[in-house]
């Protein structure tokens, strides 16, 4: 639920963008499957939902961003900075365990994050600029002080390959190979509950919105902006962090080049499921809609063989036209 739905509560339910975003996707479905049948396939399906899983958990951190009228690019360089520098350490120390992975990488994602919001509040800077700055430094520093060499399955932790392994049902395809739903998606379905709730239940999610609103009005009427500003950039970092680690013990490998170019497509994802670019606005529901609808195109895109070049193409041809609908609907919105 939308801040400006919740607000006006006359809006009937199947003219909200969510339900706009869903009527897309079905059509989207149906067309994709009418042209390839192998679309339909459990094995193609578990697959979708496990590549939304990573995607989905990084949107989820950039929507709160993007509520609270900020922007974020930083997230895929943090993501591959906790992840790479929780590995490395686990590989060089011999170090096991299926949880504190998960969770030093959430931290390590947080403290980073936490550095764009002193700089972002403090500074009064643009988040843009900042968060482009942040990125580069990120990657730059761990490539130059950590290393740039990946961590193959090879010398990838066991206990994260475990982790990594857990399927929620195991099939057999027609060739005698087996595929699973994995394990993570709950771990994302979960998540997207708590920063729904987060948002819409308590007073940090409603200053969230009305920073994202008027920043000015919302320091009036009492919300400490700086804790908001904390709170917005602390969980997108700490989200990005956990995505990481969840990432590489999917595909049993460490890349510190990892996530490049990520960016654009978390944001078409965010901007496409109804979030503005203005602030103030955006759910978790149509951020999860738009996060499948971006997934499931690619990999339609590579079902038909197309090139990862037009794959790009496609995908930034998507942003211009979510971001130009979402404007339009706002200076509506206006009038």
């Amino acid at each position: 639920m939308t801040a400006a739905a919740t607000s006006s509560g006359a809006q009937p339910w199947w003219r909200s963008t969510e339900a706009v975003v869903g009527a897309v996707l079905i059509l989207a479905m149906l067309a994709i499957g009418a042209v390839n049948p192998a679309f339909w396939s459990a094995d193609n399906l578990f697959s979708l939902l496990r590549s939304n899983v990573v995607v989905g958990v990084m949107a989820l951190g950039l929507l709160v961003v993007m509520i609270s009228g900020g922007i974020d690019v930083s997230f895929p360089a943090f993501a591959v900075v906790a992840l790479y520098l929780v590995v490395r350490l686990m590989v060089d120390q011999g170090l096991g365990g299926h949880v504190w992975p998960f969770l030093a990488a959430t931290a390590i994602g947080a403290g980073l994050g936490l550095v764009n919001a002193a700089i972002i509040h403090k500074l009064r800077m643009i988040p843009l600029i900042v968060t482009l700055g942040t990125a580069s430094m990120a990657r730059g520093l761990l490539n130059g002080l950590v290393g740039t060499s990946n961590v193959n399955i090879d010398r990838f932790p066991k206990s994260l390959i475990e982790v990594g392994r857990i399927d929620l049902v195991t099939l057999t395809n027609a060739q005698g190979g087996s595929f699973g739903l994995t394990a993570m998606l709950p771990v994302y379905l979960a998540l997207a509950l708590a920063v729904h709730l987060v948002l819409t239940r308590t007073m940090i999610g409603r200053s969230v919105f009305a920073y994202g609103a008027s920043p000015e009005a919302a320091r009036r009427v009492g919300f400490r902006t700086g804790r908001t500003v904390v709170f917005v950039y602390g969980l997108a970092g700490a989200l990005a962090g956990l995505a990481g680690m969840m990432h590489s013990s999917m595909i049993w490998m460490a890349n510190p080049r990892d996530f490049a170019g990520l960016e654009m497509e978390v944001i078409a994802a965010v901007v496409l499921g109804g979030a503005s670019i203005f602030g103030g606005r955006g759910s978790v529901l149509g951020t999860m809609l738009g996060v499948f609808i971006i997934v499931m195109i690619k990999n339609s895109l590579i079902l038909m063989g197309i090139d990862t070049t037009w794959q790009r193409v496609v995908i930034g041809a998507m942003l211009i036209a979510a971001t130009a609908l979402t404007a339009l609907r706002d200076r509506k919105a206006l009038v």
